[in-house]
Formats: C-alpha cells, sequence, structure tokens
C-alpha cells in the first residue's frame, strides 16, 4: 500500500496548520504513524490521495449514515446553493428542518439551529443555568461535550469529585463549577444532589456513551438520572450530537422511553453538514434571545446548504425498516469480529446500538470509564494498522464508537471480517 502522497501532504501540513490536522484526533497519535489524507469518498468507500481505497467505519465520526456522497443529498445540496451559499437572514428551510426534528423527538418543543455540537451544548449549559438561578453541572467521567471550557473537565481518582481542567486554557474557577460521577453510578449521583443539589443546574450525559468506544446505559440508570433531577428541580440534557437520528428515529431518549428536559443534536441531523442543534420544554427555549435574557447567535447558524442536507437525510431515515436494516448490519459486524477473534485467542468483545458499535482488547465489554481503561490500547494499535493494510479504515483511537451506514453491504460487512480475522492473526 502506496503512502507516499500522505505523508508528503502530512508533511507539508505541519508546517502551516497545529500539528498537521484541523482535529486532534485526526493526526493519529493515538496509534502511530501518520494519517492518511482523503481525497473523494462514495457510499462506504473513502479514498485516499496514493489511491488506496478503504471501507469507511468512521462516516465523518457518524453524519454519514446513508453513506458518503448519497444523491438525494447531493442534489439538495446543489439545489440550495445555485440560490446561494449564506443570507444571515431566514429562510424557509430553516422551518422545514426544525419541523421534522420537533415532530420526531418527542421531548423538544423548540429547537434552535447553530453551526456545531460544541456550539449546542455550550448553550444548553448557558440555557440550564438561566433558567434554574443555579452555578453548577455534572458530566459523566467518559462523555464528551465538545470543548467549551466548562465540559472540558475529568473524573479524579476516587468518588464524585470537582472537576479540574483537562485542557490549559481553562480557569480552574470555571472548571470547579462542573462535577465529575463515574457513568452507570446512580448511588454516586443521588449523594451528590443530597449534599448539592440547591447548586446544581443541570446534569448533562451522552444517553449511549460514543467517547469511550460504545457503552449503553445499565437497566435503570437514565430512569434514575431523570428521577433524581426532577426530584431536585435541575434539568436533565441528553447530548445526542452522536446518538440523535443514530440509534433510531426519535433518538436515545426514544429508545429508552426517558425525555430529558434539553437535547442538543448534530453529526447525523445536519447529513455531514456543518450543523448542530439545541431543543426542549417551550418555557425553558423562551428563556433564548430574542425571547429571554440568554444570548446566542451565530452568523452561519442554520445556513442554507446545511439545512438542505439535513432535510434530505432525515427524509431518507423515515423509510420503512430503515433503522432495522441498519442495526442488523452493525450486529452482524460485531458478532462477526468477536468470532474471529475467538477462533484466534485474542482478548475482544464488541457491542452495538443502532448503527453505532465499540470495539475492546478486553474478554467482555466494558460498562464504565475504569472498565474501558482496561481495554489493551497496544493491541488496538496494531489491530488499527492491520485493518488499514486490509483495506478497512477504523476510528484512530481505541476510545472511539465506529459507525455502520445504510451504504455498507453485507459483502462489505463480509470483508471486514476476513480482514479482521487476518489481522487478528499472528
Amino acid at each position: 500500500m502506496q503512502t507516499a502522497t500522505s505523508d508528503k501532504l502530512f508533511s507539508e501540513a505541519s508546517t502551516c496548520i497545529p500539528g498537521g490536522v484541523n482535529s486532534p484526533v485526526r493526526a493519529w497519535k493515538a496509534v502511530g504513524g501518520a494519517p492518511r489524507f482523503i481525497q473523494r469518498a462514495h457510499g462506504c468507500t473513502i479514498t485516499d490521495a496514493d489511491g488506496n481505497d478503504y471501507i469507511d467505519y468512521v462516516g465523518s465520526w457518524g453524519p454519514m449514515i446513508l453513506g458518503h456522497a448519497h444523491p438525494a443529498v447531493l442534489r439538495a445540496v446543489n439545489e440550495a446553493l445555485r440560490a446561494g451559499t449564506s443570507f444571515g437572514a431566514p429562510t424557509a428551510r430553516e422551518i422545514t428542518l426544525a419541523r421534522r426534528i420537533v415532530d420526531a423527538l418527542p421531548a423538544i418543543e423548540q429547537v434552535r439551529l447553530v453551526s456545531s455540537g460544541t456550539e449546542a451544548t455550550m448553550t444548553a449549559i448557558r440555557l440550564a443555568r438561566a433558567f434554574t438561578g443555579r452555578p453548577k453541572i455534572v458530566k459523566f467521567d467518559g462523555c464528551y461535550h465538545g470543548h467549551a471550557d466548562a465540559l472540558l473537565v475529568r473524573a479524579g481518582s476516587g468518588g464524585l469529585t470537582f472537576g479540574v481542567p483537562d485542557s490549559a486554557g481553562v480557569p480552574e474557577a470555571i472548571a470547579s463549577q462542573t462535577l465529575v460521577a463515574r457513568f452507570g453510578d446512580l448511588d454516586e449521583i443521588e449523594r451528590r444532589f443530597h449534599a448539592d443539589g440547591d447548586a446544581i443546574a443541570a446534569l448533562i450525559l451522552e444517553p449511549v456513551v460514543g467517547n469511550m468506544g460504545l457503552v449503553p446505559p445499565p437497566p435503570g440508570f437514565l430512569d434514575g438520572v431523570r428521577r433524581v433531577t426532577a426530584a431536585h428541580g435541575a434539568l436533565l440534557i441528553f447530548d445526542e450530537v452522536m446518538t440523535g437520528f443514530r440509534v433510531g428515529l426519535r433518538g436515545a431518549q426514544g429508545l429508552y422511553g426517558v425525555h430529558a428536559d434539553l437535547i442538543t443534536l448534530g453529526k447525523v441531523v445536519g447529513g455531514g453538514m456543518p450543523l448542530g442543534a439545541f431543543g426542549g420544554r417551550r418555557a425553558i427555549m423562551e428563556n433564548i434571545a430574542p425571547l429571554g435574557p440568554v444570548y446566542q447567535a451565530g452568523t452561519l447558524s442554520g445556513n442554507p446548504l446545511a439545512v438542505a442536507a439535513g432535510i434530505a437525510t432525515l427524509r431518507k431515515l423515515q423509510a420503512p425498516g430503515f433503522y432495522e436494516r441498519l442495526g442488523g448490519a452493525t450486529r452482524s459486524l460485531c458478532d462477526g469480529l468477536a468470532s474471529a477473534a475467538r477462533k484466534r485467542g485474542v482478548p475482544f468483545s464488541a457491542q452495538s446500538v443502532g448503527g453505532m458499535f465499540g470495539l475492546y482488547f478486553r474478554a467482555s465489554p466494558p460498562s464504565s470509564y475504569a472498565e474501558v481503561m482496561q481495554c489493551d490500547a497496544e493491541a488496538f494499535k496494531r489491530f488499527f494498522h492491520g485493518m488499514l493494510e486490509r483495506g478497512v479504515y477504523l476510528a484512530p483511537s481505541a476510545y472511539e464508537a465506529g459507525f455502520v451506514s445504510c451504504a455498507h453491504s453485507d459483502a462489505d460487512i463480509a470483508a471486514t471480517i476476513a480482514a479482521a480475522d487476518a489481522a487478528f492473526g499472528p
């Protein structure tokens, strides 16, 4: 496999872009080596600058649920493009997309479109603080909610702790307003709210965690945090930037039957274009400017190209049986990979929810951040490069979820399992 062109491009990029990339995980620091520069993509196949083809399980980190360059999405974007790229004024398509979101997600009565998932979560936190008049938030270890200052914190060792900055440039005064708990530990949440409930504005979580591999919620956990937050007058925020329209038409809230007060969205909802959203109960959302005192604005919020891509994508997701087929393909992939590992005697496990999956070099799927950290990261590095050499493109980190699209055929899944059988080998 030739990589000379990608290597040259990475070297050139490193002279004018920090680390040679515009998002850290693209640098492949977690797995070693230089990243492939992608030239084009179609369906479930991406092609790098050296002409190498790969079966893609990154899918632009989740949005490409229909596959790359889907004809309906391209038509919609091209039509919007011919009318102009951005106006800084309302368009009718914004109403269409907002209505589709409101109709699909039962907890959302009103929605505001933004340009990224980070914007969505950042504003949801600000809105929750204003609505409740309280300063603190609770997040869980292993849950990533974008790079806003208040959310770049991690858990300390032991029990529930005050957050410490997880990035340079985040003042401890800001991080100290964020409490970090163990995902899945409802007793810990109950203790924290019993002690500090009057100061907690909101609890935010990924209902299905996708930023430490893939970790579903334990049975009863989401119901439990819903009960605790409601009892203490705090808002519950579901970060569905990853799971929204990815695990089901009604998101994780529909899958588990638990409704949050605020929902954040991104990825699939923009059809591969830069778009995010946040929404919730009307009484909360009416605190956003221009109706209320919580300021939020964005020059490119709800821009015509992203909105057109989102509408076209969501329309396709309503086809009968879409999610059943997507979920079945994802389960087949996980089952096949696990079977190949067993044949080779490799400690390995996999699990999926909807069109998301997680791969772990440990005997059983993890249920917590601590268990994720027990996975064999070195084994994943070898596996990642082994799969890459055999034409399969996985996320370049042991701690990221993977994504299947409706463009992945049975033959693609079978080819991936065959590649894994070889990559697991001596």
